[in-house]
């Protein structure tokens, strides 16, 4: 060692010593811990006085005495610091992102980027269960509160699993579930007419145009493939619907003239701008709102779906062709019913679907529906 790379080693704490290079001077406290030697920076001098430096020598004497390992403990502290929420937050969508949903992904975004931004610089090991239930209850009801904590404890398991340390476990898990009242809010004719016209013909237009259609979930159409689309129907595989059960939606005319008039691209997706499917709801909704006024209050876009399927009961579509225009399982196609009753009723879909398309057109224009309703058999 050089003379202006030197170390001058304390005469009254064993183990202190004054570090001096050509531009610093630096104390540090070096130790053994069984055959490995370590060694600690405590600070530069003159900023840490002598009298400082022999103080923290001395209690980390006294811990060594007890049993512990400051430098290692210093280093794990460092390393918590470092785990910021947002640092994981981000290591867990990439981590979750192969494996995941488009529509799922999105979500996870929302709630971990955005929702919960007054989390990122916290280092995870500080995040509290009182942090949480704050979020949550300030969430815009019991169904995304339930939502952003689903998220939550999914991504707090993942950090555990990764050998992070959380002081109290998974903290989102420990929080209220909150009560979710069961939607069955159903659109007047007066309320979808309105909805129809503040619709622009831009993605958000023709996606929720499409909602109303085809009695479809959102995200199936918001990330419809240009390869599910053809001539007269959309065909969804199994691992774009809920139940993960292959699902024909029949066209009808006016929902062949909105997939018409958008142009064909190289790209993927039909809607959305970078080809990863349409994710700009709020914003939309937000507009569309501003145009609605109070002609529609307290609605969701899940609204459409059930109002499409109560208004083809009232037109005479039977249930067990309701279910599977809505891909649901259960009644005909539930249980042991549905091992052997494998029948897709593409026609009976086909004309229901028109039958409710007319319908809607016939509002919209301001005129009288020239199809007559189903009868029931």
């Amino acid at each position: 060692m050089s003379d202006q790379d030197r170390i001058e080693w304390d005469g009254k704490i064993s183990g202190l010593g004054l570090r001096v290079r050509a531009k610093s001077k630096t104390w540090i406290f070096r130790y053994r811990r069984g055959r490995i030697q370590r060694s600690m920076k405590l600070g530069r001098s003159p900023a840490l006085s002598v009298v400082a430096a022999r103080r923290a020598a001395e209690r980390l004497a006294a811990e060594l005495a007890l049993g512990a390992d400051p430098a290692a403990q210093k280093h794990i502290a460092k390393q918590e610091a470092e785990y910021t929420f947002a640092s994981l937050a981000e290591k867990f969508l990439d981590a979750r992102r192969p494996a995941l949903r488009p529509a799922t992904v999105h979500e996870y975004e929302r709630h971990l980027l955005r929702d919960c931004k007054s989390l990122h610089r916290l280092p995870i090991a500080t995040v509290t269960q009182a942090d949480i239930a704050r979020l949550l209850n300030n969430a815009a009801g019991p169904v995304t509160a339930n939502r952003l904590r689903a998220t939550l404890t999914a991504m707090f398991s993942w950090v555990m699993r990764e050998g992070v340390k959380m002081p109290d476990g998974n903290i989102a898990s420990l929080t209220n579930k909150r009560d979710e009242a069961s939607r069955d809010r159903v659109l007047s004719d007066q309320e979808l007419k309105a909805i129809w016209n503040a619709l622009d013909s831009d993605d958000y237009g023709n996606i929720v145009k499409l909602l109303i259609l085809t009695a479809a979930r959102r995200d199936e159409i918001a990330h419809l493939q240009w390869g599910e689309v053809t001539d007269d129907a959309i065909n969804l595989p199994g691992s774009r619907t809920k139940n993960k059960r292959s699902h024909l939606i029949p066209l009808s005319e006016p929902a062949k003239d909105i997939i018409a008039s958008i142009k064909p691209s190289k790209r993927i997706h039909v809607f959305g701008r970078d080809d990863s499917g349409f994710h700009g709801w709020s914003k939309c909704r937000y507009r569309l709102d501003q145009k609605l006024g109070d002609a529609v209050a307290d609605w969701v876009l899940h609204d459409l779906r059930r109002t499409a399927a109560t208004r083809m009961a009232e037109l005479g579509v039977q249930p067990h062709i309701i279910e599977a225009i809505i891909n649901h399982v259960s009644g005909h196609k539930g249980g042991v019913a549905g091992i052997y009753n494998r029948a897709a009723y593409d026609k009976e879909k086909r004309e229901s679907l028109s039958l409710w398309a007319e319908h809607v057109m016939a509002l919209i224009e301001g005129r009288k529906a020239i199809v007559v309703p189903m009868k029931r058999v």
